[in-house]
């Protein structure tokens, strides 16, 4: 938060340098053994276009498929004599540029520093830095579903193939990475393959490691605060993992269908699930163990359970407000009261309603909240007073599904108090193969803005805006597995 060296360097054009003509760039990029080590990098020769001065808000038209890495398209809002635009267009909201890369769809990314992590169906998590193509981290199997990058810098990729991949920067350079094992551990595997009380059913009267996904992992999220690594998986479980050695924790058989989404609360050693079976499950952390030093997750609530998929959740902690984002195009939202004992039941504020189909990805920062949707829309919101919210924009441009999308602030400035002076970079990936980058305004002035929302205040008779609440004590007892 507050780097003013984020991923805005892309946005600095040379002028000095003439644009260069499109051209494939090679890749030094090389498979690995599924339990074995890979480093890669590749040359980062940049590339560049024009921009076109505009003072609109709303987003360019989509780019098309180009062989060049990076491309500038119209409406960027640069202004004479600086970078980013001076005046009024500097604190607009709309498009600055999109990246694209001939590496099919875009399922994941994540910004970090001054660089940027994007994941596709080609098993490659591209890296990007400067206008460079930086090379990419490339495993022997699976489409890359989710990342997450962690504060000592290490990298966590999720993939199709139920594997949770683990990567380092060098420490020389940072634009080459480095295999440094997976989630869980060889050693673990080993210690545990000849125990058969550590195998559990799988599917189709087969077996398995009972800390390994079968099925593809579609969500990661870290507790830095905690040391914990959460994955959620299409095969119904979520898994905690320790971060300082790679262990698997815990495994928790938690829903009916897939688990779609995973999310540490930030708060009272909350973290909720969100899955395919229409369900929203809140989980408490806690210890045991002889020392207490593993973690064991009990069901308090299931907070919400309706017809529709969970497709995403996203929380702001400092707020204590929970966003949930479904199939049918809403997200509902929930806020923890402060002070309230252990156990009492969040406040439900209602759904943002701002898309036609459904909510495939949810990002929150500050009182901004950003939603992409199936609709190729990202919808921007930010949170009032009581359980109000106000549509700031409507970001248009991608011609796919919006799958993805990461929020960071762009700078420090004085703020006035109430937030306005904040500005924001949101990254989205789309179905249609591009990372765009988008500069947002907490102050408002995007294209179909300043549309609230009907809630006023949070209700706390109902969890779910859906149906009435089934009480979680009368569904059935999860499944746990657990270190020993």
């Amino acid at each position: 938060m507050g780097n003013h060296n984020k991923l805005l360097q892309f946005l600095r054009p040379d002028p000095e340098a003439p644009a260069p003509a499109a051209k494939k760039q090679p890749s030094s990029s090389s498979d690995d053994e599924d339990d074995g080590y890979a480093s890669s990098s590749a040359p980062t020769t940049p590339t560049t276009g024009a921009t076109t001065p505009t003072t609109t808000n709303t987003s360019a038209a989509a780019s098309p498929f180009a062989m060049s890495p990076w491309t500038q398209l119209p409406g960027l809002g640069f202004g004479a004599g600086d970078g980013y635009g001076g005046g009024a267009v500097a604190n607009k909201t709309g498009l600055l540029g999109s990246l694209v890369k001939a590496d099919g769809h875009v399922y994941s990314l994540a910004a970090a520093g001054d660089l940027l992590y994007t994941g596709t169906d080609s098993r490659t998590v591209r890296v990007w830095r400067d206008r460079r193509d930086l090379g990419g981290l490339r495993s022997g199997s699976g489409l890359v579903k989710a990342i997450v990058v962690a504060a000592d810098g290490r990298i966590y990729t999720g993939h199709q193939d139920g594997k949770v991949r683990v990567w380092r920067a060098s420490a020389d350079d940072p634009a080459t990475h480095r295999r440094v094992g997976s989630l869980p551990g060889l050693r673990d595997v080993l210690a545990s393959a000849l125990r058969p009380s550590r195998y559990v059913q799988t599917r189709r009267r087969r077996s398995g490691l009972w800390m390994r996904h079968f099925d593809a992992v579609s969500a990661l999220c870290l507790d830095a605060a905690a040391g914990l690594i959460y994955s959620g998986s299409w095969d119904r479980t979520f898994k905690v993992w320790r971060a300082s050695d790679s262990r698997c924790l815990e495994s928790v058989y938690a829903h009916g269908d897939a688990v779609n989404a995973v999310a540490a609360a930030g708060f009272d050693a909350l973290v909720l699930t969100g899955s395919a079976d229409g369900t929203v499950k809140v989980w408490r952390r806690g210890a045991r163990g002889r020392r207490g030093r593993d973690t064991w997750h009990t069901m308090e609530r299931v907070l919400r359970e309706g017809d529709s998929a969970v497709t995403a959740i996203a929380v702001s902690a400092e707020a204590r407000v929970v966003y949930v984002g479904s199939s049918d195009g809403a997200v509902a939202h929930w806020q923890w009261r402060r002070g309230a004992p252990p156990g009492a039941a969040p406040r439900n504020g209602g759904a943002l309603r701002g898309h036609k189909m459904a909510v495939l990805c949810l990002a929150v920062a500050g009182r901004v909240v950003v939603s992409g949707s199936a609709d190729r829309t990202i919808c921007v919101w930010r949170r009032e007073e009581g359980a109000d919210h106000a549509r700031l924009a409507v970001l248009t441009g991608h011609t796919g599904p919006v799958k993805c999308v990461a929020m960071d602030e762009e700078e420090e400035e004085e703020d006035d108090g109430s937030g306005d002076a904040r500005r924001w970079v949101v990254y989205s990936g789309s179905l249609d193969g591009s990372v765009k980058v988008w500069r947002v305004s907490a102050s408002g002035g995007g294209a179909h803005g300043d549309a609230a929302t009907p809630a006023r205040a949070w209700k706390g008779a109902s969890p779910s805006p859906l149906r009435p609440w089934t009480p979680y004590a009368a569904a059935p007892e999860p499944k746990h597995m657990g270190a020993a």
